[in-house]
């Protein structure tokens, strides 16, 4: 692919570009800077709401820069340490927390509330969600205003994901104990390539770096993908190439690869 125009980096957050619940590295830090003078987009796609996203673009000294927040539900633009939100997709929360609860009594349930942070049913521990948490007495509360996305964290949560796509909802399990819901037909992905048309970037200059499930998407969209080393198969068989692990700094080797 040809990098001498400006071209799109998309790069996950969590388990790329730093290590949650740590801060970036210095050699991440600096391939970050370097793609950035060349004068190439960052953007930060991420499964993070974007009220965690901004603190890791301030880490970087990221601005007149675009985040793709929820897994694809919430884009903004980000300039001048303030943000506009320029994209926004909901869904109805009530269905969701029903089969939820009714599933599993007991699991906790967290409905985004966007800038600021999450409603939940049963407080998450420390850490889990970015954000302030504000307890409801009422599970109707829950669903009072439609969200871009919900988080349902519990034992063997994994289990709702068949109920949850048969509605035709995004699913992703994270992990066993954690799931990732928002609207339909949406990915990192989505959002990335109305990112690059308003950028006036060329499909054939994009490039993601990722290495979770909820990067799928956005490494098949890719002209260029590279997956994390320590990605499950199934992600790093979904990416053109692979670099090394969180442990390695793989993403700083990523990035300067894309600078000749």
């Amino acid at each position: 692919m040809d990098l001498a125009a400006p071209a799109l980096v998309a790069c996950d957050i969590d388990g790329t570009l730093l290590d949650t619940g740590q801060p970036a590295t210095t050699a991440v830090r600096d391939a970050v800077e370097q793609v950035r003078v060349a004068g190439h987009h960052i953007v930060l796609a991420t499964g993070r709401s974007l009220v965690g996203a901004l603190p890791v673009a301030a880490e970087f000294g990221l601005d007149d820069t675009w985040i793709v927040a929820s897994n694809g539900a919430v884009t903004a633009h980000v300039t001048g340490g303030d943000y506009e939100i320029t994209d926004l997709h909901v869904v109805d929360p009530e269905p969701i927390v029903r089969v939820a609860v009714d599933a599993m009594p007991g699991i906790r349930v967290a409905a985004e509330v966007v800038g600021v942070g999450y409603l939940v049913n049963i407080p998450f521990p420390d850490g889990e969600l970015n954000g302030e948490q504000h307890s409801v007495d009422a599970l109707k509360k829950l669903w009072a205003d439609p969200t871009p996305r919900l988080a349902i964290y519990g034992p063997a949560a994994f289990a709702l994901v068949p109920v949850l796509r048969a509605m035709s909802l995004t699913t992703i399990a994270t992990r066993l104990d954690w799931l990732d819901v928002t609207p339909p037909a949406l990915s990192k992905a989505t959002a990335l390539d109305k990112v690059r048309r308003q950028l006036g970037v060329e499909y054939q200059a994009t490039v993601a770096i990722g290495d979770g499930e909820n990067d799928l998407e956005m490494l098949r969209w890719a002209t260029r993908s590279i997956a994390m080393g320590h990605a499950p198969e199934q992600v790093r068989d979904a990416a053109d190439q692979e670099t090394g692990t969180i442990d390695d700094d793989g993403a700083a080797a990523a990035l300067l690869s894309l600078l000749g």
